[in-house]
């Protein structure tokens, strides 16, 4: 065994001397000693790692009992260590033994400020000022300023310390705590009788069986679902929280509720046969078949026995009978992508089967009744087409039943980023990639882009961005709009320097409007500020609020006032 030589020249500076001379390691044995209790050297990173991922797994009230404890019990047998040493020396000598420790422990460097100890008549007062807490530290790096004491298992250290050195149950309360914003940590212990509130903070040394606990919570979600149901959440493919998409989204479920028919409005891109598709499965026939069309893909020719069906010899080529896709979708739902280009014999033909609930086969003359709900869809104003003559008056009405207007990326900016990171979850998985999202550059373009392909060219965008970017790196600007050219930074609105506009006037009358609209509201313009400014700083909170011109607490206030109303995430 050999001295641990060092470091025991810098913890002697603030520890004695016969304290430092506890502290041993064997290098043969892998084994380090203080005194007769083996220790441990861990990373603090690695530690508050753990402590990140208990809190994220059983919350924030579970995880500070359960270090609590922890700390606890390495005060217990701290204080067990410095009995033999505290047969020569006074109470308050002895009894300063354990800040000594937990300083040379490197947890936090403790100095007393007021201190009355005094075991035989079993009086006790503490103050004591903590420096450098590496857990305030940690957990303000990981959650912002808190609203309360975050030094759980430094507290727990004191109360099993300084309880067991004086034979009686003695508690510790964070008056300040670096983990709420505050410089240093501040602690005042004394006897738990002298504690109005006991109650409260002694629970947390109690021991729990979260196994127990886990069952009962599944039972009580159990009855609850069979009571009220699942909590609604939108479908696997639609994702979306801005104004604009929740109105479409409610006007979708409505029209689930009945067989109306119908007409999806929206530009190319923006999820038109996505909606059908929910519409379907929301709908009481989700268990038959869904049909889908595109009426612009199919020669004018041939659209009529490809809706309707056709009868062997009809014309040159129909060499069997088939049926068409009213057939196909019998009992379910037909949806006709680009209706607008619909020839017009076929749009007499299809307003018949509207009228009437049935169909006859091109070169037959059997009918055939269908029970079938049509979807429409076009990115063609329709009144336009009607007034042109291009597209049947009555056709339009009968279709026009129940209208939703789905609307254009560019008008939900804020669910831009919910949908290229869910599209980023979906093709790293296909293409075996490990990515850890996108470059900042990256973010404020795909904000700034205007999305003439809408949501198909975000997706397209992102899946080029996964292939290309190497695994565990974030996908840059240059590896999703490679196929735009080199000037595309300014084209996207981005400057030599990644700002987000070359005219960040014109970017700000667009935020402005987006808010008016309620596209936006003021809180999430906040939030986004403040996120995408810790992102950039890299979680350095007082760069960050220089950045904002804000000071490090009002950062952090906001910063806590974010985690607490988090909006949820809907996919």
């Amino acid at each position: 065994m050999t001295k641990l030589r060092s470091i025991g020249k810098t913890i002697c500076d603030v520890t004695s001397d016969d304290l430092c001379e506890q502290v041993h390691f064997s290098v043969e044995t892998g084994q380090i000693w203080l005194h007769e209790h083996r220790m441990l050297l861990l990373h603090a990173e690695a530690l508050a790692g753990l402590r990140k991922d208990l809190i994220d797994t059983l919350g924030m009230d579970r995880a500070r009992g359960l270090f609590t404890r922890m700390g606890y019990a390495s005060g217990v047998h701290d204080a067990e260590l410095i009995r033999t040493r505290a047969r020569c020396t006074s109470d308050i000598e002895a009894f300063m033994t354990g800040p000594q420790l937990h300083t040379l422990e490197g947890i936090v460097k403790s100095t007393p400020l007021k201190l009355v100890a005094d075991r035989a008549t079993g009086k006790f007062y503490g103050e004591d000022l903590w420096e450098n807490s590496w857990e305030g530290q940690w957990h303000r790096r990981h959650y912002g300023a808190h609203s309360a004491p975050v030094c759980w298992s430094q507290i727990g250290y004191a109360c099993g310390y300084t309880s067991t050195f004086m034979g009686r149950p003695i508690l510790y309360k964070e008056v300040e705590c670096v983990g709420m914003g505050d410089s240093n940590c501040r602690v005042i212990g004394k006897p738990l009788e002298e504690w109005e509130d006991a109650a409260e903070y002694t629970r947390l040394f109690n021991q729990e069986s979260i196994a127990e606990q886990l069952i009962d919570l599944q039972t009580q979600v159990v009855q609850l679902r069979s009571a009220i149901g699942e909590k609604e959440k939108l479908p696997a493919d639609i994702i979306g929280n801005s104004r604009n998409f929740r109105t479409a989204y409610e006007l979708l479920k409505q029209a689930a509720k009945s067989q109306i028919t119908v007409l999806l409005l929206g530009e190319t891109g923006v999820g038109k046969e996505v909606f059908a598709r929910s519409l379907h499965d929301m709908g009481s026939r989700r268990s038959e078949s869904f049909i889908a069309i595109n009426c612009a893909a199919i020669p004018h020719d041939l659209v009529e026995s490809e809706l309707f069906g056709v009868e062997k010899g009809a014309y040159t080529g129909a060499l069997a009978s088939r049926p068409g896709r009213f057939e196909r979708a019998n009992g379910g739902t037909l949806f006709l992508d680009e209706i607008g280009d619909l020839p017009l014999s076929a749009q007499a033909k299809l307003l018949r089967v509207l009228q009437e609930g049935e169909i006859e086969r091109l070169g037959d003359q059997k009918t055939r009744k269908i029970n079938v709900r049509l979807v429409a869809a076009t990115n063609i104003d329709l009144r336009l087409l009607v007034k042109e003559g291009k597209f049947r008056s009555d056709l339009y009405y009968r279709l026009n039943a129940f209208q939703i207007n789905i609307p254009p990326l560019r008008e939900r900016k804020e669910d831009i980023s919910l949908l290229a990171n869910r599209f980023l979850e979906k093709y790293s998985a296909v293409h075996g990639k490990r990515l850890r999202g996108f470059t900042d550059k990256a973010k404020r373009a795909l904000l700034s882009y205007p999305w003439p392909g809408n949501i198909r060219e975000l997706l397209n965008m992102v899946e080029r961005g996964v292939i290309l970017a190497p695994s565990g790196s974030r996908i840059e600007i240059d590896q999703m709009f490679s196929a735009y050219g080199n000037d595309h930074t300014q084209e996207f609105g981005l400057g030599s320097d990644g700002g987000l506009d070359l005219n960040p006037w014109e970017t700000g009358k667009d935020l402005c409007e987006a808010v008016f609209n309620g596209v936006m509201t003021l809180e999430q313009v906040e939030a986004m500020l403040v996120e995408t400014a810790v992102d950039k700083a890299r979680g350095n909170l007082s760069k960050a609020a220089r950045m904002l011109g804000l000071t490090r607490r009002q950062l952090a206030y906001r910063l806590g006032r974010l985690h607490e109303s988090e909006p949820a995430h809907q996919s």
